[in-house]
């Protein structure tokens, strides 16, 4: 899934006056940054009431939780080869510096949600 993303993705660069790869404006580029976290907020607010109805027991929420894990690490390594150019051609010091915490960050969410995923065999049904 991970190429057919970046695939659609790229698709739509040409196909929305939207969507761009890179903004030179600052005030631009956090208008991008603003919309899409209002998007994430409206969306996460359908889940939250979803989410509160199917996830009964912790085998409801496992599926859920592998499929953001699988998600993170492909992101993960996309990110991983944009610091890896970033340093191959000298890149301002401070964005390699923050693309590595972005990496690090990634590697330790998917620990984490390996821990989830776990954690859901051994959860107790709910009610009990």
């Amino acid at each position: 899934m991970f190429p057919i993303r970046r695939t659609w993705q790229a698709l739509a660069a040409f196909t929305s006056p939207n969507w761009s790869f890179a903004h030179t404006n600052p005030e631009q580029l956090d208008v991008l940054l603003a919309g899409q976290s209002a998007a994430a907020n409206r969306e996460a607010a359908e889940h939250a009431a979803e989410a509160a109805t199917w996830n009964v027991d912790g085998l409801h929420v496992q599926p859920g939780v592998l499929e953001v894990r699988r998600d993170v690490l492909g992101d993960v390594h996309y990110l991983e080869g944009l610091l890896i150019g970033a340093r191959h051609r000298g890149l301002d010091a401070e964005l390699i510096e923050r693309l590595a915490a972005a990496v690090d960050t990634c590697h330790e969410l998917t620990v984490l949600l390996a821990d989830a995923a776990r954690a859901t065999i051994t959860a107790r049904p709910a009610g009990h």
